[in-house]
């Protein structure tokens, strides 16, 4: 009997795993609360020409808030607490503020950060299989969201790569490396505060 069990348990995990690339993304949202993973960045022109490549890792807590930092060559970190937008450079040493309302919506961050209701701001559709990975295909349904489309392979349930193509005809490419879900995390890991000195602009630069 604990044979039979054991043996049905894997059949409906491999069945889950086997989903198409929108029925990941949605399981993933269903059971997933929190997440991390580190990250590399590249940029792909119109032209096909490969640009800087850039490294880093990222967490956050559904709805709304994540911590987004570059490491390399740069070191940038962009702060989403759930009302704003935060984003520090440490070389310029200036921060932008933004309204989150603004800034998440129709983004690519919202269909990893976001809530649950994806259909009311892209269309979702099943992107196949390329590369050993389960596709979907995102276009936003705002002509303003300034990007075309975005692009999440999944493999296991977990986002392993995801691609955006911008309204120039440039892609950025994520690969995404040890993806962990419902992590601990604590509020501070959200809270920001601009370093003393710095140059801060945007909305609700000066409360």
């Amino acid at each position: 009997m604990r044979f039979i069990v054991t043996s049905l348990s894997l059949l409906l995990s491999s069945a889950a795993y086997a989903a198409n690339g929108v029925e990941q993304l949605h399981q993933f949202l269903e059971g997933s609360k929190t997440a991390k993973a580190s990250f590399t960045q590249s940029v792909i022109s119109k032209s096909g020409k490969e640009g800087q490549k850039a490294s880093g890792s990222m967490i956050f807590q559904r709805p709304g808030k994540f911590r987004w930092t570059y490491e390399k060559p740069y070191n940038q970190l962009i702060v989403g607490d759930g009302s704003k937008l935060w984003s520090y450079d440490k070389e310029l040493n200036q921060v932008v503020i933004k309204p989150m309302s603004q800034a998440l919506g129709s983004s690519p961050a919202a269909l990893l950060a976001g809530d649950n209701a994806l259909e009311k701001n892209f269309d979702l559709k099943d992107g196949g299989e390329n590369g050993g990975l389960a596709w979907l295909d995102a276009t936003p349904k705002n002509n303003e969201a300034g990007f075309e489309r975005v692009r999440i392979g999944f493999k296991g349930g977990l986002p392993q790569a995801m691609e955006v193509k911008d309204n120039f005809g440039q892609t950025t490419v994520l690969q995404f490396v040890g993806f962990e879900r419902n992590v601990s995390v604590t509020a501070e890991t959200f809270r920001f505060v601009p370093p003393k000195g710095a140059d801060v602009i945007g909305e609700g630069a000066n409360p």
